[in-house]
């Protein structure tokens, strides 16, 4: 399901085996990445703008459906993860990172994990207690800083 959020998209996958979509997820976000450095630098040879891009990843339990009137139906998902994919997405600034997974994104990935870096512990808001944060290893040759 895709969600439109303002200048965002809210994306939810359904699992059943949680390393494989980990893993998916985190292959999607690095191609994503590699291909928004590409089109930055051929936009910045035209002087054109550029873009920013910047990802939260969480692993989670949701309600999902339709709410609402018959006059305005929305297809919706809530839950605590919900909230908690959201708080870490908006972090990206304050960790100087295009790219923030949770905890349980990262444990969900098994021998994966090796992959991230962790950024600290954060408090985040409307989250009971602080979470451990991780990043993916830091590319050169995929640096979105890099225009």
């Amino acid at each position: 399901m895709l969600k439109l959020k303002g200048d965002g998209i809210l994306a939810i996958f359904t699992v059943e085996d949680r390393r494989r979509a980990g893993n998916a997820a985190l292959a999607a976000a690095d191609a994503a990445r590699r291909k928004l450095v590409h089109l930055n630098r051929q936009r910045a040879e035209k002087n054109l703008p550029t873009a920013e891009m910047y990802l939260g990843l969480h692993i989670g339990e949701v309600f999902y459906g339709n709410i609402g009137s018959k006059e305005r139906l929305d297809f919706t998902v809530v839950d605590p993860a919900v909230n908690e994919v959201s708080r870490t997405a908006s972090l990206r600034r304050s960790v100087d990172q295009p790219l923030l997974v949770s905890s349980a994104f990262a444990d969900a990935l098994g021998e994966s994990h090796s992959r991230l870096v962790s950024v600290g512990r954060y408090a985040l808001r409307g989250v009971g207690r602080p979470q451990g944060l991780f990043t993916l290893e830091r590319d050169p040759d995929a640096d979105l800083n890099e225009r």
